[in-house]
C-alpha cells in the first residue's frame, strides 16, 4: 500500500475541517455578542459597519439594556452590561468592564473609565454613581460607591461598598477607601488603607480637570479612526 500518495489528501481534508471549525467559531462568536446598538438610543450608530456593531460587548441583563449616547466611546474590548447608563461625552476603555446585573452603575457625562478598570455594584444595596468630569485610572476598582463630580481616581486604586468621594477630590494611586468611608471635597487620599494627607488648591483641581479634558479629546479622535477601522 503506497501511503505517500495519500497524504496530500489527508492533509486537505484537514485543512477543509480546520476551516469548517474556524468559520463555525466565528459564526458563534458574533452570534453571542452581537448587539444592536439602535436598541440602546445611540443615535449615528447606523453608520457602524455590521461587524463593529456585532462585536462591541454591550449585553442587556434581566431586561435592563446599557443606554449609551452617540457621543460616546466604547472600546470594542470593553464589556457593558445591564443597567448602566452614561452621559454625554463619556468612554470606557480597553479591557474595561461596567457590570450593571446586581445593582446599577450611571457614569456622568465627559467622565472617563480607563483599561481594565471594573465597576460593580453590591446586590439589593450599593449602586455606582459616577459623577460628570471624573478619571478612573487603570485597573481601579469602583465597587457600590459613590464619586462625586471632577475627581481623579489613581491607578490600581479600590474604593469599597458604601464609600463616598467628595468633589475634587484625588484618590492616590493603590489606595483602598474602606467600606462606607466618607472623604471630604477637595482632599488627597493615600495609602493601605488610605487617609487623608492634604487640602487640594485650586491648582489640582485644574489638573483633575485637565486629564478629563484629554479623554474627552481622545473621545472625538477615537470616533473619528473609528470610521476607518
Amino acid at each position: 500500500m503506497n501511503h505517500t500518495s495519500k497524504h496530500p489528501k489527508l492533509g486537505s481534508t484537514r485543512l477543509r475541517y480546520l476551516w469548517c471549525v474556524e468559520s463555525s467559531l466565528i459564526i458563534v462568536l458574533r452570534s453571542i455578542f452581537r448587539f444592536e446598538l439602535g436598541h440602546l438610543g445611540m443615535p449615528g450608530t447606523d453608520r457602524l459597519p455590521p461587524t463593529q456593531k456585532e462585536f462591541l460587548m454591550l449585553r442587556s441583563y434581566l431586561g435592563h439594556s446599557p443606554v449609551i449616547p452617540g457621543s460616546c466611546y466604547i472600546d470594542f474590548s470593553a464589556q457593558i452590561l445591564g443597567e448602566v447608563e452614561l452621559g454625554e461625552h463619556a468612554s470606557v476603555w480597553m479591557n474595561a468592564v461596567l457590570r450593571g446585573d446586581v445593582h446599577s452603575i450611571r457614569l456622568g457625562s465627559n467622565s472617563n473609565v480607563q483599561d481594565c478598570a471594573v465597576l460593580h455594584g453590591m446586590r439589593h444595596k450599593y449602586s455606582v454613581v459616577v459623577g460628570d468630569w471624573v478619571t478612573i485610572g487603570h485597573n481601579a476598582t469602583v465597587h457600590g460607591c459613590v464619586i462625586e463630580d471632577a475627581c481623579l481616581i489613581g491607578m490600581g486604586a479600590t474604593i469599597l461598598n458604601g464609600a463616598r468621594i467628595g468633589e475634587g477630590s484625588i484618590i492616590a494611586a493603590g489606595a483602598v477607601i474602606t467600606e462606607n468611608t466618607v472623604v471630604a471635597p477637595n482632599t488627597l487620599w493615600a495609602g493601605v488603607p488610605a487617609k487623608e494627607r492634604r487640602r487640594l488648591d485650586p491648582k489640582d483641581r485644574e489638573a483633575i480637570l485637565q486629564y478629563a479634558r484629554n479623554y474627552v479629546d481622545y473621545t472625538a479622535t477615537y470616533l473619528t479612526e473609528r470610521e476607518n477601522w
